[in-house]
């Protein structure tokens, strides 16, 4: 962390990325103006646009030039116009990877009754955070093929496992758990099919959660797994998994708390600069109509700002978030009819309300 006054690289991205953003950032500014929010941020053009005329995702040295950051702040990367999402990669996986932020954690809650998909299960008990190992498994890229474009090619995507890499993921869990009201991890593997890496996974699971013996631990298979979140997510408390399964089930798991529009998300080191995106997507098919729904990035900020050492005005927002949704001030994804404008126009009132001395 860069100190006292926190520093925040701002990359709006493209389609809605741009809209929601947008929002967060007048927050950000009402915030700072009232001196509630010390901080400083830079907006950075790396999206689309860019690519299409300079043909570079970044700028030389960008990774470099983030980690001078206490966070980053995306909207979501994707122009129709790029046809090869390699520049998406580029800019994402880059500040995943080389940045070393190997914790993807996704906060799942259900904020209203109405929003709820199950028919057994109450909204109060879906509440749970996946912990998704995010700089190994199978999206390292290492792999290749052989004899492309015939009828013999042959293609390998390796699954890298590191006892590094899987022992700092559960510790992680495990911390997350233990500040959590119910204190449970559930670790969530193919190790019946996948036996090298799950009997990594496994063991080193059994030797972590042996120091923390005043947080219960559970074990399920992913596809169980699957099956118990959609029957009983009540269950659940924190999930730690690798990075194909967890990007799997926590988009499953978004939709327990209303859809994408709502899912946060956090790519984090803690100590150092680390990165908050909704992950709704670019959505180039409402881009400009006013329609996005900004109550994912507002859930990231508050995330942000937990990570930069704000936690009471976190708290502050994500109440705001929760009385919009349950005031009924949204989106029609979610079932409304305001506007992007009008949605962030309310957060940020409730938020005022709720921080005015």
């Amino acid at each position: 962390m860069s100190g006292a006054t926190p520093r925040i690289a701002v990359l709006p991205g493209d389609g809605i990325g741009r809209e929601v953003i947008a929002e967060v950032v007048l927050l950000a500014e009402e915030l700072r103006q009232a001196n509630r929010l010390p901080a400083s941020w830079e907006l950075l053009d790396w999206g689309g646009e860019r690519y299409l005329a300079t043909g570079q995702a970044m700028p030389a040295g960008g990774i470099e030039y983030l980690r001078g950051f206490d966070a980053i702040l995306v909207g979501a990367f994707g122009d129709p116009r790029v046809p090869d999402a390699e520049y998406m990669r580029r800019v994402l996986l880059r500040i995943r990877f080389e940045l070393d932020l190997f914790i993807n954690m996704r906060p799942v809650r259900c904020l209203d009754e109405r929003l709820n998909p199950l028919r057994n299960v109450v909204a109060s008990d879906i509440d749970l955070v996946i912990m998704r190992e995010n700089t190994e498994g199978m999206y390292c890229g290492a792999g290749g093929r052989v004899y492309a474009g015939t009828a013999d090619e042959v293609a390998l995507q390796d699954m890298i496992v590191t006892r590094r890499g899987v022992e700092r993921i559960l510790r992680a869990a495990f911390d997350l758990a233990r500040s959590r009201p119910r204190r449970k991890v559930t670790l969530v593997d193919k190790a019946n099919a996948l036996q090298f890496a799950g009997d990594l996974w496994q063991r080193t699971f059994g030797e972590v959660a042996a120091g923390y013996p005043d947080v219960a631990k559970d074990h399920l298979y992913a596809d169980v797994a699957a099956m118990e979140l959609v029957r009983n997510p009540g269950r659940f408390d924190v999930v730690v998994t690798e990075n194909l399964l967890g990007d799997i089930l926590s988009d499953l798991a978004a939709m327990l708390g209303g859809g994408l529009g709502l899912a946060a998300s956090a790519n984090l080191h803690p100590g150092r600069v680390s990165m908050f995106e909704p992950v709704h997507g670019s959505a180039p098919d409402i881009a400009g109509a006013g329609r996005a729904n900004p109550l994912a990035a507002f859930a990231s900020f508050v995330l942000l700002l937990r990570h930069v050492g704000h936690p009471e005005l976190a708290d502050g927002l994500d109440e705001a978030i929760t009385r919009a949704v349950r005031d009924g001030v949204v989106t029609p994804d979610l079932g409304g009819s305001c506007s992007t404008a009008a949605v962030g126009a309310a957060v940020r009132e409730r938020l005022e309300a709720k921080v005015r001395p």
